[in-house]
């Protein structure tokens, strides 16, 4: 091989390497890299669904399903459809001892899909979750062949101009080098500044085109952030709830629920008496979910459902609900200082001034994350009345989150595998105007929920507490 020839290859290589060295594009049409932590109160069992990330398909997809004190053993059956087509099932029988219980599933290709489980005691629950695709945005396959159409003009251009008995003829391969490096270097550019487009799933609704191919539809990918509130219809049927989510504008049921603080529903009920339920509700078909109570107080219920739409963004709408059942009235909780709950040793402190601080101490650094945080806070009031029908019409309904410590180059939240958290759980509240509230602050340990509550009387500015 002469000297020219051997010149010529190697600049070859070194602009195929340029174009090889911008590694795997990763996916921009959908989003991907994370588990999906999903509660579910399915029957009796408070359950939470992990749902491990897919980076490639065909694979399999393990599902973990997390246990907590009291959940009964036995076996759940899951699938998963993608289209209306069952694909794939297996069973995941649960023990008696809260913990992790895993099973594998199968899925074939990127897209929308739905996760199916059920007890055999009623209709299965389904979540909904997106299989990511590997995209390369057009820009990017502009820069790939940009620099390989270079590679190949250059190569085209040292031959014509070695073996050529008039050297001008390799002027026209080299233009094309400089066209095919204009073209790669104008790809580059954009793909550091072109924002991609909103991701199937979480601001587009899924389908299995635009995850695969979103840039096919790019005009029509607009997002739209005007899908108006749902409206909430509850219904009673013996020791069971069902709610009926519709759309605000057209009536029809709202299947765009997103996993919002990982759940599709946190439903907060208030008994008559002041008990708390945080309950998770099953989907089991469009804009319909369904819940179960244990042992209800008969009276008025206090129903407040917090959900995130796609579109619509994050909203609580509230309602009551008249139950009747056999279940025991709730004492008046206490204020700060020290009680017993489930057997745990819980303080309770309630800081003097605006804004206010709230921290129950636990008696060691062995909570778990609940939800994907530390500790949940929920606060309704003022009133004076029977706390659940007066909390049903309370001017204040809030929900306040303790988040679980970031951890540098960890993209997934940890789950409740992780008791490492604690001894405090603090919360930091602006009481909008005097009177007496309920609060109820929830935190996990050893697989079980506790629950906290407490009264806390505000008084007017100026007063002492």
């Amino acid at each position: 091989m002469g000297t020219k020839s051997k010149a010529a290859l190697l600049m070859l290589l070194a602009v195929l390497g340029i174009a090889a060295g911008g590694g795997t594009a990763h996916a921009d049409g959908a989003p991907g890299g994370a588990d999906i932590q999903v509660a579910q109160t399915l029957g009796a069992r408070e359950l939470t669904v992990i749902i491990r990330r897919v980076d490639t398909t065909p694979s399999p997809l393990r599902v973990d399903v997390v246990t907590h004190q009291g959940t009964a053993p036995g076996p759940l059956h899951l699938a998963v459809a993608a289209g209306g087509v069952t694909t794939s099932r297996t069973d995941v029988v649960l023990g008696a001892t809260p913990g992790v219980y895993a099973g594998n599933l199968q899925v074939d290709k990127p897209g929308p899909w739905e996760l199916s489980l059920s007890d055999g005691t009623g209709p299965p629950a389904t979540i909904p979750f997106v299989v990511p695709a590997r995209v390369v945005p057009p820009w990017e396959k502009a820069t790939y062949g940009g620099f390989v159409a270079a590679g190949a003009f250059l190569l085209l251009a040292l031959i014509v101009g070695v073996r050529a008995r008039r050297t001008a003829f390799a002027l026209v391969p080299a233009a094309g080098v400089v066209a095919a490096l204009a073209v790669a270097v104008t790809g580059a550019l954009l793909s550091a500044t072109t924002p991609p487009l909103p991701a199937p799933g979480s601001r587009l609704d899924p389908t299995f085109d635009n995850v695969t191919d979103p840039y096919a539809n790019a005009p029509l990918s607009t997002v739209d952030y005007s899908r108006p509130p749902v409206n909430l219809a509850v219904e009673a049927r013996q020791n069971n709830l069902n709610l009926r989510l519709t759309d605000g504008a057209t009536g029809r049921p709202a299947d765009d629920l997103l996993i919002h603080d990982n759940a599709l529903v946190h439903l907060v009920l208030v008994s008559p008496s002041g008990r708390l339920s945080h309950l998770h509700p099953v989907r089991v078909g469009p804009g319909d979910y369904r819940v179960r109570l244990a042992d209800p107080e008969a009276g008025t219920y206090a129903v407040a459902a917090e959900l995130a739409r796609r579109g619509g963004g994050v909203q609580l709408v509230r309602s009551t609900v008249d139950l009747t059942g056999a279940g025991a009235p709730a004492p008046e909780p206490p204020g700060a200082g020290p009680r017993t709950v489930d057997g745990t040793p819980v303080e309770l402190t309630i800081g003097q001034g605006t804004p206010t601080t709230i921290t129950a101490r636990f008696p060691a650094q062995d909570l778990q994350p609940w939800l994907g945080m530390l500790g949940h806070l929920i606060i309704t009031g003022p009133f004076t009345g029977p706390p659940g029908p007066s909390a049903a019409k309370a001017p204040t309904w809030a929900h306040v989150h303790a988040m679980i410590p970031p951890v540098a180059g960890q993209a997934d939240r940890p789950d409740e595998t992780v008791a490492a958290y604690g001894p405090d759980v603090s919360f930091t509240y602006t009481f909008a105007e005097p009177g007496r509230y309920r609060i109820w602050l929830q935190a996990e340990r050893g697989y079980r929920v506790l629950t906290v509550p407490a009264v806390v009387d505000v008084p007017a500015a100026g007063a002492g507490r």
